[in-house]
């Protein structure tokens, strides 16, 4: 099957690899569309991240046409239109034309939505839908979200939106951006971007000159240190990116906050499945609802190693302009 396959140099390349079979608990599914995400380049330059490379084909969330299954598996049918975050649990990423996933993190795709809005879901989804849970909002919190208008932010505050939380501080990088998050249902006093000079005094005057009791770190380096700063003595900093500084832990640690970190990838750790089918049918129910709205999305291209390259270059210069990158099968 056709693929685009990382090279024992670390290099991405097309390629084809044998059509993986399921297994007696797994579904085999047609890809119909995949999306990017910024730990795809970072699993090739960065090398804590390498050492989680399990498969030569990249890629964590797709949708598509179930067209095979293991004996197994009575959930699914052939033919289901399905949607899913494989991260390390296929048997190959979603860079390719067919996956085989444990049917236990698969769930059905939105009925009122495209198969390339749904590949446009699964990481966002469930990592924003993981971080307003264990939140544990109190009426009077206050929010901070730092990167807002990325796939991420952009679910986790319609998310909070939908359920009556308005207590919301965001940051963004253009006007352009801002008309997003304006969009959204954020007013402009809630949003600051953070090229502005004195920007943890704009971010402070913006929570009515009180300190956040909750952060939401979806960018890290220089924007940690800043949330750790605008936060409250025993507040919580939410760590989205891993990529929070050294002084950010120190200012952290002598405030007593608490760091909470949200990974995906922890359910896979102790194969609990059930997490990632819940969140999905979960997702999808809001948006057959229609109490949220699937993200923003832009179709790249077609499977193809100039497609990837393409998405990665996007990603790696923040070059998506509000959109979930996809790519089409």
């Amino acid at each position: 099957m056709k693929t685009v396959i990382l090279n024992k140099d670390f290099k991405l390349e097309d390629g084809y690899i044998e059509k993986p079979y399921p297994k007696n608990n797994e579904v085999l599914i047609q890809i119909k569309a995949s999306g990017f995400n910024p730990i795809d380049y970072q699993m090739i330059e960065n090398e804590l991240e390498r050492k989680l490379v399990s498969s030569p084909v990249l890629g964590r969330e797709l949708s598509g046409i179930i067209i095979g299954k293991g004996s197994d598996v009575s959930q699914f049918e052939i033919g289901d239109e399905i949607f899913c975050g494989s991260g390390s649990m296929g048997s190959n990423g979603s860079y390719a034309a067919y996956i085989t996933v444990p049917a236990a993190i698969v769930a059905l795709k939105p009925k009122n939505i495209s198969f390339e809005q749904a590949a446009a879901i699964p990481s966002v989804g469930m990592t924003a839908l993981q971080t307003f849970n264990r939140m544990s909002l109190k009426s009077t919190d206050t929010v901070l979200i730092t990167g807002a208008t990325g796939g991420v932010g952009s679910f986790l505050i319609k998310l909070l939106l939908a359920n009556s939380y308005n207590n919301i501080v965001a940051t963004v990088g253009s006007e352009d951006n801002r008309k997003l998050l304006l969009e959204m249902g954020l007013k402009n006093n809630q949003i600051i971007n953070y090229k502005e000079d004195r920007l943890v005094e704009n971010l402070i005057k913006a929570n009515d000159n009180l300190s956040f009791d909750i952060g939401v770190d979806l960018v890290g380096n220089y924007m940690s240190e800043v949330t750790a700063e605008v936060l409250k003595i025993h507040g919580m900093y939410i760590d989205v990116t891993a990529l929070i500084s050294k002084d950010a832990k120190e200012l952290l640690f002598n405030k007593g906050n608490i760091i909470m970190n949200i990974s995906n990838y922890t359910f896979s750790m102790t194969k609990n499945y059930d997490y990632y089918k819940n969140s999905l049918t979960k997702i999808s129910n809001l948006i057959e609802e229609g109490i949220i709205v699937p993200p923003k999305y832009k179709v790249i291209g077609n499977l193809s190693l100039e497609t990837v390259l393409q998405a990665h270059q996007m990603l790696k210069n923040n070059l998506t302009q509000g959109n979930k990158l996809i790519m089409s099968h």
